[in-house]
Parts: structure tokens; C-alpha cells; sequence
């Protein structure tokens, strides 16, 4: 139950942001709805493996870069999401750091760990 309700609350989250930023256009809910699915699967799958592959550029920047793995992981699901659209990778980072404090201060206000 608290996987779906955070899946309700990112994709809220993301038509918030693309309402806000210039950059970044979500069409429906649905299609906010298969960003915040598909960002827990890369999240889950990809992005370990990414931060793994790429840890000695993580230390050097000192954790820098790991919002370069972030802005890429939307821009994966630019790609692969017909409905979600990010006009460059700036944007992206920019969403990418916004979509991450808006889910900390939800789901720290909301107690949902």
C-alpha cells in the first residue's frame, strides 16, 4: 500500500513541477503516473549499477555528479514515456532536484518513509 500511495504522490508531484517549469511537459495524469513507475524501476534497477560504474567521478566532485545520474535517469524516461517531455538536460537536472526535495518534504510531513 505505501509503494502505490508513493506512486499517487510522485506523479502528483510531477504535473505540480510541469505545471511550474517551462521545460518539462507531462500531456495527462497517466502519463505523470508511468513517469513516477518508471523512475522507481530505474531507480531500483539502473542507478545502482550507474553510481557503482561511476564512483570514483562521484568522490572526486564530491557527490556532484550524482545529480548528473539523477538528470539522466529523467531523460531515460523522456525517451521511453510518450507523454513526458524535457527540453534539455538542465532542465532535467533542475526537475530531477526539485521532484527529490518536493518528495522529501511530502513524505517527511506525511511521516512516509
Amino acid at each position: 500500500m505505501k509503494i502505490i500511495i508513493r506512486l499517487l504522490v510522485t506523479s502528483v508531484l510531477v504535473m505540480i513541477i510541469s505545471h511550474l517549469m517551462k521545460g518539462v511537459i507531462v500531456d495527462e495524469f497517466m502519463s505523470a503516473l508511468t513517469v513516477a513507475v518508471v523512475l522507481a524501476l530505474l531507480n531500483l534497477f539502473v542507478k545502482p549499477i550507474l553510481v557503482v560504474l561511476t564512483l570514483p567521478v562521484t568522490i572526486f566532485t564530491l557527490g556532484f555528479f550524482y545529480l548528473v545520474i539523477n538528470a539522466a535517469m529523467i531523460l531515460v524516461c523522456d525517451h521511453f514515456i510518450d507523454g513526458f517531455k524535457v527540453s534539455t538536460f538542465w532542465t532535467a537536472m533542475l526537475f530531477s532536484i526539485i521532484l527529490s526535495l518536493s518528495q522529501s518534504i511530502v513524505f517527511k510531513l506525511t511521516n512516509n518513509d
